[in-house]
């Protein structure tokens, strides 16, 4: 059976399908570096680079030169609009709704075209886009005539995760179309984990030859040194992966993140950007307080991407988002199961070997040096928001911030506040008045030996702004602290004074909200003290 194509990509959806011994006729992407993958690894495929919007739109004739006939059509319009990881779900959506409108055009005009041969059709995306797909489209909704109608949600369509079709990735996605039900292949208690990944590649600095067993296809195996992108370390500096595990393990009212990853579960989904100090970062041990980033050959293991496959792009980052974006061809293998069984097609017994096209040209990371990143200022305005370090008691969390500062003209402002819980209807922030009264009598000498030698590490307001934008180096050669130093210090002194039971007990205060937890107080009253005494030395 034929297939087509559409926002190939780097061609995972179709490899599914080739490695199930379907006939790949035609893709399309307008990115070269997934044209070039996709040429590399399907020679003979007619990949074409051009926009799916034109092809979608252009006349009878023309539409039906370019794209040939085919029983399958296959399509992932790029998700990001539609990633709840895009600014928090916000992300605008209409370019995303062109480009999934322009894919089922086009499976319209082939499907109520006159002598039509397609069959089956699939549409793959992130699971919120179900909600911007129509139940039905009417031809007119499409620009076209007739009065047909295409309905994406009838049939199997619905929510499948990679991992329980032998991926080892927790990767959930929204397919939909006409398609019979693929067959899950594992369950929870045999997915396949990340750790089986690492082992099955082994160190990226290995300089042996020895033989590489696939952990997706067991019977496909290589030497190591004709493996590519997997023979180099990316290292993260101390100041990255600091960074990453606090947004990781004390983001607010997110939950907590293994950090480093856990490796005795599917990985996480792979992000198309292999971020370094941000809550998505995914990062793997590497010796004692060491840690990197995966390979690209890592990453596209987890993808079920086979070791013979090659990731044509001239960069680290290019061959991330090649992978990043891709479906895992372990996922759309069970979709072309599932058709070929429907159809008594036979199903190839032996995983079938990517013949490469030695014409394109290819960039191997192997033996790659990348050095450990710098650590670069701050922007002198840079905005500040944070709380004292895993410490949120009932949805209480005491933060501190330069969000009300001037920063137009530098003139900076740090302030303290209570804030509870999170969301539109249950967000609240308080400024209570809190004195040394409210506090018990047993905890306020320590206190106030805190406050005294805490003072005279403050620099006052425009000094505390110039402290917090300075390196980890340069903060260490001077006398004073920064925000992060400053929440650290807090947090080290409430937990001198309160076991984390007693944290948690609440005492009555004046104002808004009447009661708080003891811990929440301490922070805010000590943290208020020293801002404002801060504020003294302008």
């Amino acid at each position: 059976m034929r297939v087509a194509d559409f926002f190939c990509g780097a061609g995972g959806f179709s490899e599914g399908f080739r490695q199930a011994g379907f006939e790949i006729v035609f893709a399309v992407d307008k990115w070269i570096p997934a044209v070039n993958t996709y040429k590399g690894n399907k020679p003979g495929v007619n990949v074409v680079l051009d926009d799916v919007i034109r092809i979608s739109q252009l006349p009878d004739k023309e539409f039906e030169t370019l794209v040939p006939d085919s029983e399958v059509i296959i399509g992932s319009p790029p998700c990001q609009s539609f990633s709840h990881s895009n600014k928090s779900g916000s992300a605008d959506k209409s370019i995303g709704i062109q480009l999934i409108e322009a894919y089922l055009r086009i499976v319209a005009r082939k499907k109520f075209k006159k002598n039509s041969v397609l069959k089956y059709w699939v549409l793959e995306n992130v699971p919120a886009v179900k909600e911007y797909i129509k139940e039905e489209y009417k031809a007119a909704e499409l620009g076209l005539k007739g009065d047909f109608i295409l309905r994406p949600h009838d049939g199997a369509s619905g929510k499948y995760n990679a991992k329980y079709f032998g991926a080892p990735t927790n990767r959930e996605r929204y397919l939909c179309g006409e398609f019979p039900k693929p067959i899950a292949t594992k369950s929870d208690n045999d997915v396949a984990t990340l750790q089986m990944v690492l082992d099955s590649l082994g160190d990226p600095l290995n300089a042996e030859n020895d033989i590489i067993t696939d952990v997706n296809y067991p019977e496909l195996t290589l030497k190591r040194q004709q493996m590519t992108d997997h023979g180099y370390i990316y290292e993260l500096a101390d100041f990255e992966w600091k960074t990453a595990k606090r947004l990781k393990q004390d983001k607010g009212y997110m939950g907590k993140m293994s950090f480093p990853e856990n490796t005795e579960k599917p990985a996480r989904t792979v992000m198309a950007t292999m971020s370094t100090s941000s809550r998505e970062a995914m990062i793997l041990k590497y010796g004692e307080n060491m840690y990197r980033l995966p390979t690209v050959r890592e990453a596209a293991c987890m993808m079920s991407f086979p070791i013979d496959y090659w990731f044509y792009g001239s960069t680290k980052a290019t061959k991330h988002t090649l992978v990043g974006n891709a479906v895992p061809p372990k996922m759309s293998y069970a979709i072309a199961k599932a058709i070929a069984d429907t159809e008594n097609e036979p199903i190839p017994e032996h995983y079938p070997m990517i013949v490469h096209d030695k014409t394109i040209d290819f960039v191997n990371l192997d033996g790659t040096t990348f050095e450990i990143k710098k650590e670069q200022r701050r922007r002198d305005v840079a905005k500040f928001k944070y709380h004292i370090p895993y410490l949120i008691i009932n949805a209480y969390r005491v933060e501190l911030t330069n969000y009300h500062s001037d920063f137009e003209n530098k003139k900076f402002r740090w302030d303290v506040e209570v804030h509870y819980s999170q969301g539109r209807n249950k967000a609240k922030v308080y400024t209570p008045k809190i004195e040394m009264n409210h506090i018990p009598q047993q905890y306020r000498n320590t206190i106030e030996s805190f406050l005294r030698a805490t003072q005279n590490r403050m620099p006052g307001m425009n000094g505390f702004q110039i402290v917090y934008c300075m390196t980890s180096q340069e903060q260490a050669e001077q006398q004073f602290i920064g925000p992060y130093e400053l929440l650290d210090d807090v947090r080290n002194l409430i937990d001198t004074l309160l076991t984390p039971e007693e944290q948690k007990q609440y005492i009555s205060i004046t104002g808004e909200p009447k009661r708080l937890p003891i811990a929440t107080v301490i922070g805010y009253y000590v943290l208020s003290k020293l801002i404002n005494r801060m504020g003294g030395l302008q």
